[in-house]
């Protein structure tokens, strides 16, 4: 039921018939002649109409966006349904580089790291589904789905292996996700403060994350109806977010673990960077609800030592730390920074595969 709404929500369209019911309801009582029908049925038409008005907007807005935003890519076909992949520089200086950012946004929100590597070497962003130019896609949107539909999007498109396969935060939980599938795919993985999932299943209560998915339905509500300023007001976005992050919580993770969690060894010898801060700069949140110092500095551990976890899954890994001062953010903060370190494995790899 859940998943059906979210697929509903994600239309742009949606809001029209959803507003037309609330009236058409509010006409019908109002039909009844009974006083409190005619005061509750005039309620709802009023929502109705002030619904619709908000919906016919959204729609005016979106079009708008559409026509005044054009597809830098190309659209494959992934299981009949549309997802956006952009490929640019030569494929000759390989391996190919494919970036995945944080949370459940867009590949354009790499687009700077993608411009400067695409001067280099081969670059590609993938719109996941209910993101940029892509289709709001299958619901429910999971973790493995997804991984599943990254690597058939990138043979959809013509992309060459081998792979160097960049991912920041729940990106890089999805990107090693990819690399355990289909591991002859990828030459190397580049894990930028990947989601750790015993984060999500052993951390204290974080509100943060508990409030997200909430917060996206709302936000998608919000729009649906109208209530944005236009650029970015897709409501597929926050249905995907809200559907994916149903894994973030224990219980969430507990039914999908197998498939979603990464575990020691997995990765085989695949060459893995993991690239991390030194301490919580940008997260220190997390050590809000701390009771006293002691716990304070347990939870401080936890998290820092939980973010070294992804070195176990290969034999050949390595630690790199970001720059002095930069967080959890670190690839908008120091984008030179982060494709210095994938052109660094880039590098490597021709050199060892002559």
């Amino acid at each position: 039921m859940a998943n059906t709404l979210l697929a509903l929500l994600s239309r742009d369209w949606a809001g029209v018939p959803v507003a037309l019911v609330v009236a058409a309801m509010g006409g019908c009582l109002v039909g009844l002649g009974a006083t409190w029908a005619v005061a509750l049925g005039g309620l709802l038409v009023a929502a109705g109409v002030v619904m619709l008005a908000g919906a016919v907007r959204h729609v005016v807005l979106m079009a708008r966006e559409a026509g005044e935003r054009p597809m830098p890519g190309t659209l494959v076909d992934v299981d009949g349904h549309r997802m956006h992949v952009l490929a640019e520089g030569d494929a000759a200086a390989g391996p190919t580089v494919v970036w995945m950012p944080g949370g459940h946004a867009p590949g354009e929100e790499f687009g700077e790291l993608h411009a400067m590597a695409a001067a280099r070497t081969r670059s590609v962003l993938v719109d996941r589904f209910g993101t940029g130019w892509s289709d709001a896609g299958p619901f429910p949107r999971t973790t493995a789905v997804e991984a599943e539909e990254l690597l058939a999007a990138l043979e959809r498109a013509g992309e060459r292996p081998p792979f160097v396969l960049v991912g920041h935060s729940f990106g890089g939980l999805l990107v090693a996700n990819a690399a355990r599938r289909r591991p002859d795919l990828v030459a190397g993985l580049v894990l930028l403060d990947p989601t750790p999932l015993e984060v999500i299943a052993f951390a204290p209560s974080n509100r943060l994350i508990t409030g997200m998915r909430r917060s996206f339905l709302l936000a998608a509500v919000r729009h649906l109806f109208g209530a944005h300023r236009g650029r970015g007001g897709r409501t597929a976005p926050h249905c995907a977010a809200a559907s994916i992050f149903a894994e973030l919580s224990p219980s969430g993770l507990a039914g999908v673990g197998w498939e979603t969690v990464v575990y020691d060894g997995d990765l085989g010898d695949v060459p893995l960077v993991l690239v991390i801060p030194r301490d919580l700069i940008g997260g220190e949140t997390v050590l809000a609800g701390a009771r006293d110092a002691v716990e304070a500095e347990r939870i401080r551990n936890f998290y820092l030592r939980t973010r070294v976890r992804y070195l176990a899954a290969s034999t050949a890994s390595r630690l790199v730390y970001t720059p002095e001062g930069t967080g959890h953010d670190f690839p908008r903060e120091a984008p030179g920074f982060v494709v210095g370190v994938v052109e660094d494995l880039a590098r490597e790899l021709r050199v060892t595969s002559r």
